[in-house]
């Protein structure tokens, strides 16, 4: 008896517009492998009633839906992907941001250890039985039972899902990868039963018994460790969001009634007294009241040098207190906060990628029915002209039809080419996170690049130093500014230090330190008084710094933070400070702009240091002063504009501009959030590294596509060989054990044809 039919869909209601009173939902969408699973998902979620809008994404295994709560409900649309075949969650009320992470991703490694272990097993299983061939060690009449139990059990526990999903889309009217597969082995297996249970049958009709148990089982065991690699591929991906929602702190010191204690940070109400302590990671979005410190703002800004805090000062959720203590008032908290907004910019910029449109996949649809329309005409022509043998030549003309058009080299010329170039990747410390982002890296239009530890190195340096009419040297300046800052932490500090170790300058050791909020620090060494810092310090300590008023002007229009160091009341010099330009990056610009590329910068950083490093890399086009919204907002606009996108960058404040664009690629020693939204992970500091992704993926989609050619037009001249059209003219048919031999032949040349890419990208 058969499987019971699913229930019927409703019938389509018509497309409505986005309504002011719509809901969102995000669907957990599990068993969805190809883009027709996709397109399936699709349809049935435009058809619902009170639905305005369904983004399904197969990266990530979910469909966001926009509806109407008065024509629809959630659960209706959770059913109505059921329907069709696939498990669909809804969230869960009761389940926080970072549960729901943590669930996805039990689940995640679950079926990539599923796949896997199933592939490896059926592997092994298959190559035993290629190199035990029968007859060799055992009784040729006992070898193919032995074989039919093994592949009989790979089928049943290892493909049996390939079948399951066949079936399911067959009651639906559809077709997709896993209908090719099943059709092939399921073809090549039944032949095989055949010629075990009843082979003088086959002998009677002038056709050797051959089995193909063998073909049945390396297939299928191909085709699940590609499904492992694509699970893991996945599971990468989506941890960015649990590492952002982890940046803020699980408690926050609050005071409530006069008392301090610690409470969830999500039971912080607005208007709550917040205290933060230097070195900790600030809970929530707020203004200072009490104290003074240097907030690490980078995760906003992408930029390294703290920011000073005062009274009255916003301060926000996930950044990092560095110096002094302060107390804040809650102003934005829960979803409200910037932190939960960055989040949901992730999740509404990964919803909103398309995933690849193979082309095996769109015309599955057309090539099922046809293959199985040519497999009954050849077996009815056959029957019908071949006097007494017929049947059992049409038997073997109808199956060496299915088994030469098994999708074996359809399925492979795409994954064996992504597998290779991302191992040519990975030599040249390129991470790529699959076929995907190969494919939207090769139709690249634009490429933006974040500034700071992108094109510069991501730290200040001394880039000058210009010397007072009162002092001797360079070296001097850095002597008497190097005795100070020894004692301090700040970035500035540390970048003169550096600079005075570098020069091989001696530093005296200071007697006496203090810092002095928002404009430097003071002390004393070797009897004398030393100031270092900004011009409102050397203002309250009577230090006349108009000998370099030019200098350190034409300093600030280069976007570089001036520093002025006095000793004994009298100025010194100035240090100019400011992020350096990475040697390679020059070079990098060149090279993507003779690729035809449109070369973009997107920072948070003031114009003027933005523009001046952009003239050093050979960019023209500028955009700055733009925090993590901003920065997707522009990525949103250039794709509206009909660009194709890849942004670039190293900062927890790139990751939605990531996520947003069609290909994001992050640095590798930068945040690990941006490295996990990011489709390619650059391992190398230099952004050379950028266009060799770009030309990597355009010599694998030339693969690809040679490879997909070589499938079609295999299966063009296959097909109607082993039909037997051959046979009348020239008594050529083509049998079974010759159209394995030819399906085989046929992922051979795929192959070979994918390792040529171990050559692409020359240095």
């Amino acid at each position: 008896m058969g499987a019971p039919s699913a229930p019927p869909l409703p019938p389509a209601a018509p497309k409505r517009a986005a309504a002011a009173t719509d809901q969102s939902v995000h669907v957990t969408v599990s068993g969805m492998h190809c883009a027709a699973c996709v397109g399936r998902v699709q349809a049935a979620l435009d058809a619902a009633p009170g639905v305005s809008s369904a983004v399904v994404n197969l990266l990530t295994n979910s469909a966001t839906i926009s509806y109407d709560p008065a024509l629809v409900a959630p659960q209706a649309l959770a059913d109505r992907i059921s329907a069709i075949g696939y498990a669909a969650e809804l969230p869960r009320v009761d389940e926080s941001a970072a549960d729901e992470q943590d669930r996805q991703e039990v689940a995640r490694d679950a079926e990539y250890r599923d796949y896997r272990n199933k592939g490896v097993a059926a592997l092994i299983v298959g190559l035993g039985m290629m190199l035990v061939p029968m007859g060799s060690n055992m009784d040729g009449a006992v070898a193919p039972w032995i074989m039919l139990a093994a592949t009989t059990t790979v089928m049943l526990w290892a493909g049996r899902h390939f079948y399951a999903r066949a079936w399911t889309a067959a009651r639906h009217g559809a077709a997709d990868m896993n209908t090719l597969i099943s059709i092939g082995t399921g073809a090549a297996y039944l032949y095989s039963l055949t010629a075990t249970v009843a082979p003088h049958w086959f002998m009677r009709g002038g056709v050797a018994p051959d089995v193909y148990y063998e073909a049945v089982v390396v297939i299928i065991a191909l085709i699940l460790v590609g499904n492992a690699l694509e699970a893991r591929a996945k599971g990468i991906t989506a941890r960015a969001l649990k590492r952002l929602v982890d940046l803020q702190p699980a408690t926050a010191r609050v005071r409530r009634g006069g008392e301090e204690s610690d409470v969830p940070v999500a039971s912080v109400m607005r208007g709550d007294i917040v205290i933060v302590r230097p070195g900790e990671r600030i809970p929530v979005d707020g203004d200072i009241l009490v104290g003074r410190s240097a907030v690490d703002e980078s995760m906003l800004t992408g930029e390294p040098m703290p920011v000073d805090k005062m009274p009255g000062s916003k301060v926000t959720g996930g950044t990092v207190n560095r110096t002094g203590a302060f107390e804040l008032i809650a102003t934005t908290v829960g979803a409200e906060s910037t932190l939960a907004r960055i989040v949901q910019m992730m999740r509404d910029a990964q919803a909103t990628r398309a995933p690849i449109q193979r082309l095996a996949d769109r015309i599955s649809a057309i090539f099922v029915p046809t293959v199985l329309v040519i497999a009954l005409l050849t077996f009815s022509t056959w029957y019908a002209f071949v006097g007494s043998e017929g049947l059992v030549r049409a038997i073997a003309a109808s199956v060496a039809v299915l088994i030469i058009a098994c999708p074996c080299a359809m399925g492979l010329a795409v994954p064996t080419a992504v597998m290779v170039a991302t191992g040519r990747g990975a030599e040249l410390g390129i991470l790529i996170k699959g076929g995907a982002a190969l494919e939207r890296a090769a139709q690249l239009t634009t490429v933006v690049f974040d500034k700071t530890g992108t094109i510069t190195e991501g730290k200040p340096a001394v880039v000058h130093v210009s010397v007072a009419p009162s002092t001797a040297t360079r070296d001097d300046v850095l002597r008497i500014a190097a005795t100070i800052e020894s004692w301090s932490e700040h970035p500035l500090a540390t970048a003169i230090v550096a600079e005075a170790t570098r020069s091989g300058v001696a530093v005296a050791k200071a007697t006496s330190f203090e810092a002095i909020a928002g404009q430097g620090a003071i002390g004393v060494a070797d009897g004398g008084a030393v100031a270092v810092g900004n011009a409102a310090l050397m203002a309250d300590w009577s230090v006349d710094i108009s000998p370099l008023t030019e200098a350190a002007a034409q300093q600030g229009s280069e976007g570089r933070t001036v520093v002025y160091v006095a000793q004994n009341g009298k100025l010194a010099g100035l240090i100019a400070i400011a992020d350096r330009i990475k040697p390679s990056s020059a070079d990098a610009v060149r090279r993507l702009k003779a690729m035809g590329l449109h070369v973009v910068m997107l920072t948070g950083d003031q114009r003027a240091a933005a523009e001046s490093i952009a003239r050093a890399a050979g960019i023209t086009e500028v955009v700055a002063g733009v925090l993590p919204q901003g920065k997707r907002d522009e990525i949103s606009r250039r794709q509206q504009a009909g660009e194709v996108v890849a942004m670039i960058g190293d900062g927890i404040n790139d990751g939605p501009a990531i996520a947003q664009s069609d290909v994001g690629m992050a640095i590798g020693t930068g945040s690990g959030i941006a490295v996990e939204a990011a489709d390619v992970t650059l391992m190398r500091a230099d952004l050379g590294a950028v266009a060799d992704t770009v030309e990597l993926s355009r010599a694998t989609m030339a693969t690809m596509r040679q490879n997909l050619f070589w499938a079609f037009a295999y299966n063009a001249v296959g097909i109607p060989v082993a039909a037997g059209v051959l046979y009348p003219a020239f008594g050529i048919q083509l049998s079974p054990i010759l159209a394995s031999a030819a399906m085989a032949l046929s992922s051979v040349s795929v192959v070979t044809n994918s390792l040529r890419l171990r050559r692409a990208v020359r240095q």
